[in-house]
């Protein structure tokens, strides 16, 4: 059996409030991203969760605690179990709190659209949800479609960050490397648009005659002076 921390989050705001390891350390022990320790350590996350000391539930010891604040690469082990607990295998998919069900829908359409290489088993373990779900919303069938908002799954506390990238990785390692034709077809090389000009002359473009320009300007002069000579009249 594969040891695991107990309650993660409030272990990282243990170890933020009452030890001097890096971000990464406890990101690392704790199995989260480093932005959600630093989150956690600006106040902007975890603001209702208390604190558990990972020393009084015999996970961790003060010594390995000295070792990663003396040495910063230094990765922290937990302590060995005083009681073996066998492994419960968890079936069917990731289980949602009520109050975040509502957001499924938006967290399945962020990642239809941000990341289509995943395949519906994969959104599933993400978000907790079926495949029916996923491809209404992926044929935009959904009776809610029109109201749906993508939104990161990971702001919206369905899934952490660091389970997102490891799906992602894994739709990604069977995928080929695009082709030079496909990268050729995005964008133009800046050499192939700096000889792209514009021609600037008229073939019925004549030259201009000074002559007959001061002769026009003359004769609109004379036309304005005789009708206010007219108006003087009346």
């Amino acid at each position: 059996m594969a040891q695991t921390l107990l309650m993660p989050k409030a272990t990282a705001v243990w170890l933020v409030d009452n030890t001097a390891l890096s971000f990464e350390q406890i990101a690392t022990f704790c199995k989260l991203h480093p932005l959600e320790v630093k989150a956690i350590a600006d106040g902007e996350a975890a603001q209702g969760i208390k604190g558990l000391d990972p020393i009084s539930t015999g996970q961790l010891s003060r010594d390995e605690i000295a070792r990663a604040e003396a040495n910063p690469a230094h990765k922290i082990k937990l302590s060995e179990p005083k009681v073996r607990v066998p492994e419960s295998k968890r079936r069917g998919p990731r289980y949602t709190p009520v109050s975040k069900r509502q957001d499924r829908p938006n967290a399945i359409l962020w990642l239809v659209r941000n990341h289509a290489e995943l395949k519906d088993a994969q959104i599933s373990r993400l978000v907790g949800t079926t495949k029916s779900t996923i491809e209404q919303i992926r044929d935009r069938t959904h009776w809610n479609s029109a109201n749906l908002t993508p939104m990161d799954p990971v702001t919206l506390g369905l899934c952490s960050q660091i389970d997102l990238d490891l799906e992602v990785e894994r739709a990604s390692r069977g995928r080929p490397l695009p082709t030079q034709e496909e990268l050729d077809a995005t964008l133009q090389p800046a050499a192939a648009t700096e000889g792209l000009g514009f021609n600037y002359e008229r073939e019925d473009e004549k030259e201009i005659d000074a002559n007959a320009v001061f002769a026009k300007l003359s004769s609109l002069k004379s036309t304005r002076k005789d009708d206010e000579d007219d108006d003087n009249n009346y």
